[in-house]
């Protein structure tokens, strides 16, 4: 006797036959990437958030070159330069705080998807491999913006007690 792997109330298929065999295997591995997209979101989150806080702390560390870096290298539009120094430096210190712990995890993720393209389109000798690490922080970050900061998360506290 076979036993079936039900597909939905009305069908059902030997889990004996090939198409049972891949139905079945596809179910384990459906089970195991939900199993793992909380530990995947938070890699993500610790990530991106170190990346921009890393960033933060070299722009405090030194704030007359920052300054010299906003006024003459990176081309910001629309601000002036002192006020995009330390709306950039403010960011980058405290969304990646609030993102590692998860608290206002879409509002933390879209603020840095926001500097992140500003970043990579205000400075003009941005090399392709730096190219390509915003596309990569960008990318991870959507998919915190979309699925939110997950199970480990003060947002997940948060939504349960409410």
């Amino acid at each position: 006797m076979t036993s079936p792997t039900t597909l939905d109330a009305n069908a059902t298929i030997s889990s004996n036959s090939p198409t049972g065999n891949v139905i079945s295997l596809y179910a384990t591995a459906i089970r195991l990437v939900d199993y793992l997209q909380p530990a995947v979101n938070m890699l993500f989150r610790l990530w991106v958030a170190k990346v921009f806080f890393m960033s933060g702390l070299t722009k405090i560390k030194n704030w007359d070159t920052t300054l010299m870096l906003f006024e003459y290298e990176y081309a910001v539009p629309l601000i002036n330069f002192k006020l995009a120094a330390f709306l950039a430096t403010g960011a980058e210190l405290l969304l990646p705080v609030l993102l590692v712990v998860g608290l206002a995890g879409r509002f933390s993720a879209a603020g840095l998807f926001i500097l992140n393209i500003v970043a990579a389109i205000s400075y003009p000798d941005i090399s392709p491999a730096g190219i390509n690490d915003h596309y990569f922080w960008g990318a991870m970050l959507l998919v915190i913006m979309a699925y939110g900061p997950g199970k480990f998360s003060l947002d997940h506290l948060i939504k349960l007690k409410i």
